[in-house]
């Protein structure tokens, strides 16, 4: 007779052995250090899910710095919220969406003086989290140098945690994370259905 998957008996012994796994593997996972994250992929949720880390670290009490490449046209709810909150250091530098300013040169300098400030952070050991929110979008269209910013990423100090989000991230920055996340779209209310961008969910 075959076993019941769904009797209590059979799925408290499927749990106690995974159970058992998972505290192998949790006991064995003994290094700490600070995590560089990507968050790539033309799914929604990469800046959400940066700002939910964002929460997650002030709830700890860390100190987070945000640097925001590309947006800056219109304020978010994320903006909005975040500036008023102790410890949050909070800088929006874009100049819009690429096809909305249609200036190369102004959007390379835009860049530049985004990074400067994330280059200050990054270097300062005081800063627990930093968000780079939409840095993906900035190197695609080689806005920076690329080498420059993974020197960067790559000699921030051992704890600091970094998250960079945004579309198209480069293979060498994938290679440099310690975690990547790529973001997949099933359906989309843009995109299927016209529905424009709402306070609360895009913005």
């Amino acid at each position: 007779m075959r076993d019941n998957a769904k009797s209590p008996e059979r799925h408290a012994q499927r749990m106690a052995a995974k159970q058992k796994v998972m505290n192998q593997r949790i006991n064995a996972a003994d290094k700490e250090q600070g995590l560089l994250l990507v968050l790539t992929g033309p799914g929604k949720g990469k800046s959400s899910s940066g700002f939910g880390m964002l929460a997650r670290a002030l709830g700890h009490g860390m100190k987070v710095g945000v640097v925001q490449f590309i947006k800056g046209k219109f304020q978010t709810g994320e903006e909005a919220f975040f500036r008023q909150l102790p410890g949050v250091e909070y800088h929006v530098m874009g100049e819009g969406y690429t096809w909305d300013t249609q200036d190369r040169e102004r959007d390379v300098w835009a860049a530049e003086a985004a990074w400067a400030e994330a280059s200050r952070m990054l270097a300062d050991d005081s800063y627990d989290l930093i968000l780079l929110d939409e840095l993906n979008i900035a190197l695609r269209y080689e806005y920076l140098d690329l080498d420059r910013v993974l020197d960067d990423l790559q000699a921030r100090p051992a704890m600091q945690h970094t998250v960079v989000t945004g579309r198209h991230a480069p293979q060498p920055l994938i290679e440099l994370a310690d975690t990547v996340t790529e973001m997949k779209v099933v359906k989309h209310a843009f995109k299927d259905q016209g529905v424009k961008a709402q306070r609360g969910i895009e913005l």
